[in-house]
């Protein structure tokens, strides 16, 4: 079955998380992504372990990189860049997250490509954009969730700023790479016309940080932390059970009055301090700590199989072998296998197309090996 993309050939000059995630989700959709590595180390996440599957692989890596042929290129010598450019000048997409400037120095800039491919979609991925204000500072996502303010919304209590669990601002930044990659391929299909596709870690955050951002930028409020709590929502949060903490995420008033009648409580739905969601806000300390008495009278489990049927969202806290576990269950099948290696299991492509669904043709690719 023919992808999406086939026929799409990606030069990807890409390492780390952002940029080959970006590459991947191309290569899924029938891309022909071809990596480009440094000499002897090639990728920077080949050696980010533990934890490694059972060949040694690190599964930082694979689990990116997928739908990929290795090729290596010393991009700092002569020889290198010409090989690059040609491989650039024979490409659809060309991406890359050097630091600002770096592939003008090495030919192989936008302005300098375009000239003489000017079907060419260039993207750039940077930490801080090309402006000269910002960029050298280091694109680190780590650094953007702390300067891009996620940290100063995310942590258990006031004064403990935390990171996300997983490299969060990286992984947007890619769907956005992705998102402009595909837009510009539409207007090249009308133009002929490539064109420059910039994407930053820090307005990729900015972005989505959706009504944390709005309430500054609309409002003039400045949010802070609120652990497990919703700014804008009550009650939104985790509460304590008889064994373990659940999650309610009551969006309506309609929901709310639904959850007042499972826990036996109907009354709490036309008090005046809870009638609407505004009220619930203001009130918030006072419902919570009647809900948390009720709640503790029965396990996770038991207020989750009582409550969903009610049409009350809610759920418990899963770890990641939990939450295959349910994808599974409600068929969305998240594990897949590659063609010709179907004891080689990856995370499966998130997106479903009818007519031309992601394919799994090629393992993540030994360096300089084209395929595996």
């Amino acid at each position: 079955m023919s992808g999406a993309l086939d026929g799409i050939v990606v030069a990807d000059f890409t390492r780390v998380l952002a940029g080959p995630y970006a590459t991947m989700l191309l290569g899924d959709l029938g891309a022909d992504v071809i990596k480009v590595e440094r000499p002897g180390v090639g990728d920077d996440t080949r050696s980010w372990g533990p934890p490694f599957d059972s060949a040694g692989r690190a599964t930082y890596f694979e689990a990116i990189n997928r739908n990929k042929h290795s090729v290596v290129i010393d991009l700092r010598s002569r020889e290198g860049q010409e090989r690059a450019r040609e491989l650039a000048l024979s490409a659809d997409v060309l991406v890359e997250n050097f630091a600002p400037g770096t592939f003008d120095r090495y030919g192989l800039g936008y302005e300098q490509l375009h000239a003489v491919n000017p079907g060419l979609v260039y993207a750039s991925i940077s930490g801080f954009g090309s402006a000269p204000e910002g960029r050298e500072l280091p694109g680190y996502d780590l650094l953007v969730q702390a300067s891009g303010g996620l940290m100063s919304v995310t942590g258990p209590e006031p004064g403990h700023p935390t990171k996300a669990g997983v490299a969060l601002v990286d992984v947007i930044t890619g769907l956005h790479c992705t998102i402009g990659i595909l837009a510009a391929l539409r207007h090249r299909d009308r133009t002929g016309e490539g064109q420059h596709v910039e994407v930053a870690l820090l307005s990729s955050l900015l972005s989505a940080m959706v009504n944390q951002s709005t309430s500054y930028v609309n409002a003039g409020v400045i949010p802070g932390i609120m652990g497990n709590a919703h700014p804008s929502i009550v009650p939104y949060e985790t509460y304590p059970t008889a064994d373990r903490d659940l999650v309610i995420a009551v969006g309506n008033d309609g929901q709310f009055r639904s959850l007042c009648a499972v826990l036996g409580h109907p009354e709490w739905a036309d008090d005046e301090r809870f009638t609407t969601n505004l009220n619930r806000v203001a009130h918030r300390h006072e419902l919570g700590g009647m809900m948390a008495t009720t709640l503790r009278q029965r396990s996770a489990d038991e207020w989750w199989s009582l409550l969903t049927p009610a049409g009350v969202p809610c759920g418990p806290i899963n770890d990641i072998a939990d939450a295959f576990a349910l994808a599974a269950r409600v068929g969305l099948e998240p594990i897949a296998t590659f063609e010709g290696a179907a004891d080689v299991p990856t995370v499966a492509h998130p997106i479903r197309l009818s007519a031309t669904p992601a394919t799994y043709r090629h393992t993540p690719p030994a360096l300089d090996g084209g395929t595996s």
